[in-house]
């Protein structure tokens, strides 16, 4: 359950009667809440700080290659059980990747993705699109700044470089970055403000404003390092058609996500066209943007009741 800048609370900020997590818990599953490296309940390392350059130097190629599947292993350890996995967001993107892989299926019995992340190439978040095309990511990471912070100097830098360019308006930032969400409400969004954004790496948003541009589902571009990292001059591409047949998948978008967008929705549909029909579930709520899957009045009955659903068949 990841998101870029945010942690495992956004899980937890709708009421109890409407919140995902506890929905599960109240159905009689065992609920764990994964927490993105970086922020403040996974600041953890066995030999870094915080403070140390080099605990930034990630993307979410590492996510993909070490997170994922410490905590499916983790998990399992622990409970004895197959695992029914809920990404949002980034927590898609890393999802995708790692099941192209083969990463730890035989730990898995389903997966449930919200606002699916493959494809950026379409997107059309203003502020996401403009910071890509800018290469806003890149000039703070060549400037030093590794830790990402929404809340400090390499953040408002940003911003400032994003909100200056033609046709973006930054008046209202929620709506710029994610799309016009339906269904928040007022309270909610104040308390998702007390509690995030949080940081991530520098290198992860250089990396995801890659894909932007690129319109690939790939490594981390080091460009003239590429041969030193992957002995090619190309990064290796996840390919989403090597994601298994028959693994039960349940697909959540919204017509109004500007992060998700239904073009590359359908890209990533393209790739799964041989899927087992009996194993993919595809659902379009057409007023959803991306924030309503998490924090939306409605999901309860719109996506969460559909999903526990589809969890109770596999």
């Amino acid at each position: 359950m990841w998101f870029v800048a945010q942690d495992g609370i956004t899980w937890l900020l709708l009421p109890p009667g409407q919140s995902l997590a506890f929905l599960l818990a109240d159905n009689g599953y065992e609920v764990w809440i994964g927490n993105t490296r970086g922020t403040k309940y996974s600041l953890g390392h066995t030999s870094l700080s915080p403070d140390d350059r080099a605990y930034w130097e990630w993307s979410w190629d590492e996510l993909v290659a070490y997170d994922l599947p410490a905590t499916f292993q983790y998990v399992r350890d622990q409970t004895g059980q197959k695992i029914h996995y809920v990404g949002h967001s980034l927590g898609t993107l890393v999802a995708f990747a790692a099941f192209s892989k083969d990463m730890q299926l035989k730990n898995l019995r389903s997966a449930a993705l919200l606002s699916p992340i493959a494809y950026l190439g379409q997107m059309p978040s203003p502020l996401a699109r403009t910071a890509a095309d800018n290469y806003v990511a890149e000039a703070l990471y060549d400037a030093d700044f590794r830790q990402f912070d929404p809340k400090g100097k390499a953040a408002v830098e940003f911003l400032k470089a994003v909100c200056q360019e033609p046709g973006v308006d930054c008046t209202h930032l929620l709506t710029a970055f994610t799309g016009k969400n339906c269904c928040l409400n007022s309270s909610i969004v104040d308390v998702f403000l007390d509690h995030e954004p949080q940081s991530t790496s520098t290198k992860n948003l250089v990396h995801i404003s890659q894909m932007i541009r690129d319109g690939m589902i790939a490594m981390f571009d080091y460009k003239d390092g590429n041969m030193q990292h992957y002995g090619q001059p190309t990064p290796p591409v996840y390919n989403m058609t090597s994601i298994p047949d028959d693994l039960p998948l349940f697909l959540s978008y919204g017509g109004a996500d500007a992060l998700s967008d239904v073009k590359d929705v359908k890209l990533l549909m393209n790739n799964l066209e041989n899927h087992d029909g009996d194993k993919l579930v595809l659902q379009y709520r057409d007023d959803y943007a991306h924030a309503d899957f998490v924090m939306g009045e409605t999901a309860k009955q719109d996506v969460y009741d559909p999903l526990m659903a589809f969890f109770r068949l596999q």
